[in-house]
């Protein structure tokens, strides 16, 4: 039997695994209900990035086969799980701070169940820490196992014991695993887990693993199902989309796979993040060319303008080669919106280098930017790195950043005025509820008079009104 064909079997047979346990699960809630009438609660906080938002959507969706019921009250809840991000320090500390709230919970209801998982649980220091210090909480898993959850509840209410299961690695990936999605008509497709990129500062190669590629017919299967469930709209997402399938056994490309992607009948939209610069190649950007379902939107991440500084942070390109891509993608589709990630005080950022920063900004013109302050991450290169810079020096280059990307994305989105476009309506406003949100394919966000009835639908809107990063419409 071959290596891919085993890997079929055994993502088939742990698949049944865990379907056995969560119907003997549910056995024992439906039983428990009827004797007290009362239905469990579950709450989960995600911390972090899109790819825990999507492993979130799928923790819920085990959880509500179980028999859990959601609330988004901790107080009133009998389950909850945080699934934790660990890429700058300060997330771990929210973490620590509300594990204490949690305590006092679990005091006043011994019952209640406390389970951590993501990206943080994968360190070795977190789990010593909590072994240590945080004895109440339940179970701890990592990123590597998250549809082996109802597998961990059964062992935790059988033991009666803290649970930890933490895997250094995972080279199987699991199908078909229940989903509770935020909205009907859009979704997130994982196309593929972990990171071979090992730039110096980031944590993540370490604690999500080496890249792993989903089969394309099991993508595009997911995808199909989505699309007959009523989704319109689809996110790829890997931590680098741009080196999908190079551990496949049949070739294929990322490129590649958006073509096929392209041919689902009835899927109107596709967004993928996040791009590596170093692996966006002349084939994916001739097909976002001609793409008539990929949207006008690129996130890619340049971190910093000074070569120098992208050769210590181990990125694999120069300013020049960005600037040299972002030229091609802008040619293939003018009307492209980029958005990028940037690191503010990396150490040795002197300020030549600083300007370098600021030059790229201000030949792109992103229309948004996610900027950070460098977090020290234990375990990474950089956090052994001379010449770590000053807090007082970064907010000052931290804030002219940021002022000029707000000039920037203004100027920008002032020459939408008077347009009209096609937005995907995703909610009733928070703010204002007689305002109806959605997102144009750019990825910018536009408000306008309407009503719940709206929500799912792509409807030409007229922009009327730029505020910064967003937009008023009305109906056109």
């Amino acid at each position: 039997m071959s290596e891919r064909a085993q890997t079929t079997v055994l993502n088939a047979t742990e698949a049944q695994i865990q379907s056995r346990i969560i119907e003997e699960l549910k056995a024992e809630f439906d039983k428990e209900f009827a004797q007290t009438g009362k239905q469990k609660k579950m709450c989960i906080t995600t911390f972090g990035c899109q790819m825990n938002a999507h492993d979130s959507e799928k923790l819920e969706g085990i959880l509500e086969q179980i028999g859990y019921e959601k609330t988004d009250d901790e107080n009133e809840a009998d389950f909850v799980l945080y699934n934790t991000c660990t890429v700058r320090e300060n997330a771990n500390l929210k973490v620590y701070g509300r594990l204490g709230h949690l305590n006092k919970l679990k005091q006043n209801k011994p019952s209640l169940v406390i389970a951590l998982c993501g990206c943080m649980m994968q360190e070795d220091t977190v789990i010593a820490k909590i072994k240590k210090s945080y004895r109440f909480v339940d179970i701890i898993f990592g990123t590597h196992n998250i549809y082996k959850l109802a597998e961990l509840i059964k062992t935790r209410r059988e033991s009666g014991r803290m649970v930890i299961d933490i895997w250094k690695e995972q080279k199987e990936i699991v199908e078909d695993l229940p989903s509770d999605r935020k909205y009907k008509f859009k979704a997130c497709v994982n196309i593929m887990y972990g990171c071979n990129n090992f730039c110096s500062y980031c944590i993540v190669p370490y604690v999500r693993g080496r890249e792993r590629s989903r089969k394309p017919e099991d993508i595009i299967n997911e995808i199909k199902r989505l699309v007959e469930d009523g989704v319109v709209e689809i996110t790829l997402l890997g931590q680098n989309v741009n080196s999908y399938g190079k551990n496949l056994q049949d070739s294929m490309s990322f490129a590649n796979l958006l073509q096929e992607v392209e041919k689902v009948e009835g899927l109107e939209r596709i967004r993928f993040m996040t791009s590596h610069p170093k692996d966006l190649s002349d084939d994916l950007i001739e097909v976002f060319k001609n793409s008539k379902k990929i949207c006008s939107h690129i996130h890619l991440p340049f971190q910093s303008g000074s070569t120098r500084i992208l050769n210590l942070m181990n990125r694999k390109y120069t300013k020049d080669d960005y600037l040299e891509l972002v030229r091609k993608i802008k040619a293939a589709r003018p009307d492209v919106t980029l958005t990028t990630d940037i690191i503010v005080g990396f150490p040795g950022e002197t300020d030549e280098d600083f300007e370098h920063t600021l030059d790229v900004v201000k030949q792109v013109k992103y229309n948004s930017a996610y900027t950070f302050i460098y977090s020290k991450r234990t375990g990474t290169p950089a956090a052994l790195m001379d010449d770590q810079v000053s807090d007082e020096i970064i907010k000052v280059r931290f804030n002219k950043l940021h002022d000029t990307i707000q000039e920037i994305g203004s100027n920008i989105t002032d020459k939408e005025v008077g347009g009209t476009y096609k937005v995907l309506i995703e909610e009733v406003n928070e703010k204002d509820n007689s305002l109806v949100s959605g997102r144009l394919e750019n990825n910018l966000v536009v408000h306008l008079k309407g009503t719940k009835d709206l929500i799912g639908k792509i409807i030409n809107v007229k922009i009327v009104e730029a505020k910064g990063f967003y937009f008023f419409g009305e109906l056109a």
